[in-house]
């Protein structure tokens, strides 16, 4: 078993398809619609045929009240894991991207933190190594 599709609820999922690819740098992985469903997915150049991050429409009132709840209680919605946090920070910054927390040692990793603008805290991640 392995995973292939992890769900995230966006409020516009042509800004969200923007910002995803052209900000941070992910590629559509597969974009098709039927009537007003749209099933929308981008995914690391790093692993083409990786894991895929749904852009999913927030049209659920469940979801829509758990994305709210998450972003006011500064929770991200997805982490992101990088190898240069330092760097990705600088570009990801330089394309418009809003931070909310920059590069910050933790126990263990350092981390970043920025505002998707479609509802939702993004957690950038980089592992210590020893």
């Amino acid at each position: 078993m392995k995973i292939k599709v992890i769900s995230l609820y966006v409020d516009d999922q042509d800004k969200a398809l923007r910002f995803y690819t052209e900000v941070l740098g992910f590629t559509k992985k597969i974009d098709f619609s039927q009537g007003a469903y749209r099933w929308l997915t981008v995914s690391s150049p790093e692993e083409p045929d990786g894991t895929e991050l749904q852009l999913a429409l927030n049209s659920n009132p469940a979801a829509k009240a758990y994305q709210q709840a998450m972003f006011q209680q500064n929770q991200p919605a997805a982490m992101f894991f990088t190898d240069d946090i330092k760097g990705d920070y600088e570009r990801i910054k330089a394309r418009g991207a809003v931070f909310t927390m920059p590069p910050t040692d933790v126990t263990a990793s350092s981390i970043t933190m920025l505002n998707d603008t479609c509802g939702n805290l993004i957690q950038l991640t980089q592992l210590k190594r020893w």
